[in-house]
């Protein structure tokens, strides 16, 4: 199985990086924000999915989160959460910011969910497709266009 690409920011063995993206940049993608809101069960199957390197399927991540946290309290489905972006971080070698995970997780569970999932798209994955299509993507060569930024700024 091949495994996630070092983060993109040349990171050395054990150093922490910063996240490319804020914790409350929840709207710079408001796709990503409404889909969380009204369904974060797709957004954590999808981010597990490339979390565990398809060990696990987005649809069965995205069920176990249903059931934690619609029948036995979301409070588990925040630390089911916790769980995935502390494997996350230690897998890109990320920062625990703005606090610590569970904290994260516990008071700000939609932003947090929203922040990986801009973080796994930065690192040049298609959410969209699986983690199976990105490696296959991977070994062709082929790469993501850039992302550019929507709406206008000054």
């Amino acid at each position: 199985m091949a495994s996630l690409p070092v983060n993109s920011i040349n990171s050395k063995p054990g150093q922490v990086t910063p996240w490319s993206t804020g914790l409350f940049d929840c709207f710079s993608d408001s796709f990503l924000c409404c889909k969380t809101c009204i369904c974060p069960c797709i957004t954590f199957g999808q981010n597990s999915e490339i979390i565990d390197e398809g060990s696990s399927s987005c649809a069965l991540n995205a069920v176990l989160y249903v059931i934690m946290h619609h029948f036995l309290g979301c409070a588990l489905s925040c630390l089911y959460g916790c769980y995935y972006r502390k494997k996350f971080r230690h897998q890109y070698g990320l920062e625990p910011s703005p606090c610590p995970d569970i904290c994260v997780h516990c008071f700000c569970h939609y932003c947090a969910l929203c922040q990986e999932q801009r973080e796994i798209r930065n690192q040049g994955y298609d959410m969209i497709i699986g983690w199976r299509a990105n490696v296959e993507r991977q070994k062709r060569g082929v790469t993501m266009a850039p992302m550019a930024e929507g709406g206008m700024k000054r």
